[in-house]
């Protein structure tokens, strides 16, 4: 899983213009092998500056950001709960000293990189919802990035009867869109009624 989500947030942030650079493409023995790396990303032409920014970012948003740190970790498939912030501070190892003190070696200090996690979601309940965005600011995150948002516009971008031989993700969403695996509910959904309506 770490492997299909390390390529979703690379072809992402290439897709939308930004430079990418994976921090880490091993695993030492003391790591498991589920953990996911860090990278860091430059977009040299970005719409404007990061002020003003909301903490959970959309595909608009991120167009805004000219350079950031993204921290990704392998437990893509759950909420981000307080109790697992708590339980597994490593999932917040890229804004660590050490770790920040190399991103600042390798982008700079001026202007201030973006500190990013991807996120499979935050909890529903808004006091919880609330809390957690408390947690991640007093740790030192500035911003969520949805996994959800990254699929959505990598999906909304791939065009059915075109090739992409130098990206396997994008290959597999333009067959999937190609034979009618990715349609929108919404659509199928008009798409009855219509049907019915002439019946």
């Amino acid at each position: 899983m770490a492997g299909v989500m390390e390529t979703v947030v690379r072809e992402f942030f290439e897709h939308l213009g930004f430079l990418v650079r994976q921090e880490r493409k091993f695993v030492t023995p003391s790591r498991q092998e589920e953990e996911d790396g860090d990278f860091l990303v430059v977009h040299p032409q970005a719409e404007s500056g990061r002020d003003g920014l909301p903490f959970v970012l959309d595909v608009g948003d991120v167009r805004r950001v000219g350079r950031a740190v993204i921290g990704l970790r392998g437990w893509h498939m759950e909420v981000l709960s307080r109790a697992r912030l708590e339980a597994e501070p490593e999932v917040l190892r890229f804004v660590e000293a050490g770790a920040w003190r190399r991103v600042l070696e390798v982008l700079g200090a001026a202007p201030m990189p973006l500190r990013v996690l991807v996120v499979s979601g935050l909890p529903r309940v808004e006091a919880e919802r609330l809390a957690v965005v408390e947690l991640l600011r007093s740790r030192g995150v500035d911003a969520v990035l949805p996994v959800r948002t990254m699929l959505a516009e990598l999906v909304a971008a791939v065009e059915p009867n075109r090739n992409y031989a130098k990206s396997d993700l994008f290959q597999m969403l333009r067959l999937l869109k190609r034979y009618g695996f990715l349609t929108l509910p919404q659509m199928e959904l008009f798409g009855r009624r219509a049907v019915r309506r002439r019946s």
